[in-house]
């Protein structure tokens, strides 16, 4: 055999195996995506079950949850729902970033807006709690979430510092 063709053959042999591990790469990649995928999914699904298993053992805040949010509240249970909307909102921002990059499915986000639009967002609380927070969103995202919450009818969902109850009134919202 001459030089040559020992060259051109230890060449081709080189190809291949740049070639074959370029391919490896790729499907090691892919399966590290899918992986971490996985795992963000499965760390939404385990926060959200952890607030359920917290209402079912908790029956204070179990009762807590079921008050009308619109009714008769001091300003200690005005503050506490406040506190729960801004948890439920920021959940939203955090999968809605998630969905948009492609790390968790849809239906993560899907869940979440559907309990709130239970009747959460529909409390005066919501509509203010939601419009002071609201200015940490771009407008992509507001106009999404109002369509989604709200309908058609996102104009009118929008209120003055006066519709915010005293008791989650701060120095901004005056």
């Amino acid at each position: 055999m001459d030089a040559n063709l020992i060259l051109l053959i230890v060449q081709v042999v080189a190809a291949l195996g740049v070639v074959i591990s370029v391919v490896y790469l790729g499907v090691q990649i892919h399966q590290q995506n899918e992986i971490t995928k996985a795992q963000f999914g499965h760390s939404l699904t385990q926060r959200q079950y952890e607030r359920y298993f917290a209402t079912t053992k908790d029956s204070e805040f179990a009762d807590f949850l079921a008050k009308d949010w619109d009714g008769e509240l001091t300003h200690g249970e005005q503050w506490r729902v406040a506190m729960f909307i801004v948890m439920a909102l920021v959940d939203i921002f955090d999968v809605y970033e998630k969905v948009q990059k492609g790390f968790v499915d849809e239906k993560h986000l899907i869940i979440r807006m559907n309990a709130l639009k239970l009747g959460t967002m529909k409390t005066k609380l919501a509509k203010g709690t939601w419009d002071f927070w609201k200015s940490t969103r771009d407008e992509k995202f507001i106009a999404w979430f109002e369509q989604e919450m709200f309908g058609n009818d996102a104009a009118k969902w929008t209120h003055e510092p006066t519709d915010v109850p005293d008791g989650i009134k701060s120095s901004i919202r005056e």
